[in-house]
């Protein structure tokens, strides 16, 4: 079976083929030309590439790019800081673990409690795994069963969330959804990130049409409007910090503005 890193590997390659044009890469247009976006031999050429090698790239063969290849090819291909980033990762033999729900140590759990403002920690999926009392008066995480209290399973399919963000809903999920990809292409094939992929698809119409994309994004700070039920507008600056216990662990703070 084709390992399912690689297979993201090319379909991001070919997504970011297919968004060219012949003219953004100063080449001719030609004539015949069936599909949007540069051909695979174009992009080989610009890559200074094999034209059959850049095929079994696209193809998700197992095959291993060097660094030098990859280079090349995020220059082909217009590539932006984290697009590059992204290919590279994917270009690596990473861990092949099965991924395991993580457990958030008992001093960041008494340290979030401490803080005013509403604040949680993730995990490598976007599981909310702890939260303190002002999360909870907002996001209501603990009326959740435990299954559903994923970041990106919430914005996407839960109706209440919608309505919690608004006319902001849009940006904010597509946004969440190019963020989660950068994630989720590292660990493709895993089977904890396939259900939660399966139940996104299945919930969502929207999520399907982003998702097929492509789009990679880096996390961000920003601020977010929201129209709550009981507690009225809320407007709040948000950011996130890795923990130092465990990479994978990622502490959201909203400070209210």
């Amino acid at each position: 079976m084709a390992d399912p890193r690689r297979v993201e590997f090319g379909d991001f390659l070919r997504s970011r083929r297919e968004k060219l044009t012949p003219k953004t890469v100063g080449l001719p247009a030609g004539s015949r030309r069936r599909t949007a976006g540069l051909r695979r031999e174009e992009v080989a050429q610009l890559a200074g590439i094999g034209v059959d090698w850049y095929i079994r790239l696209e193809q998700g063969r197992t095959v291993s790019p060097s660094v030098t290849t990859i280079d090349a090819l995020a220059r082909a291909l217009r590539l932006s800081k984290t697009e590059h980033a992204h290919l590279k990762a994917l270009a690596r033999d990473g861990d092949r673990r099965t991924f395991t729900r993580e457990i958030v140590p008992p001093s960041i759990r008494r340290m979030i409690d401490s803080l005013n403002q509403p604040a949680y920690i993730t995990g490598r999926r976007w599981d909310v795994l702890a939260w303190n009392d002002a999360a909870e008066q907002v996001f209501a995480f603990g009326q959740l069963p435990e299954r559903d209290r994923n970041t990106l399973l919430l914005i996407m399919t839960d109706k209440q969330r919608r309505k919690l963000y608004g006319a902001s809903w849009t940006d904010i999920a597509k946004g969440m959804v190019a963020m989660f990809r950068a994630t989720h292409d590292v660990w493709a094939g895993d089977p904890a990130f396939a259900e939660l992929l399966t139940r996104l698809r299945q919930g969502s119409p929207e999520f399907v049409k982003w998702w097929e994309a492509h789009e990679i994004r880096s996390t961000i700070s920003g601020r977010k409007a929201m129209s709550h039920p009981t507690l009225g507008v809320l407007n709040f600056e948000h950011t996130s910090f890795q923990a130092n216990d465990d990479s994978a662990l990622k502490l959201v703070i909203y400070t209210p503005v």
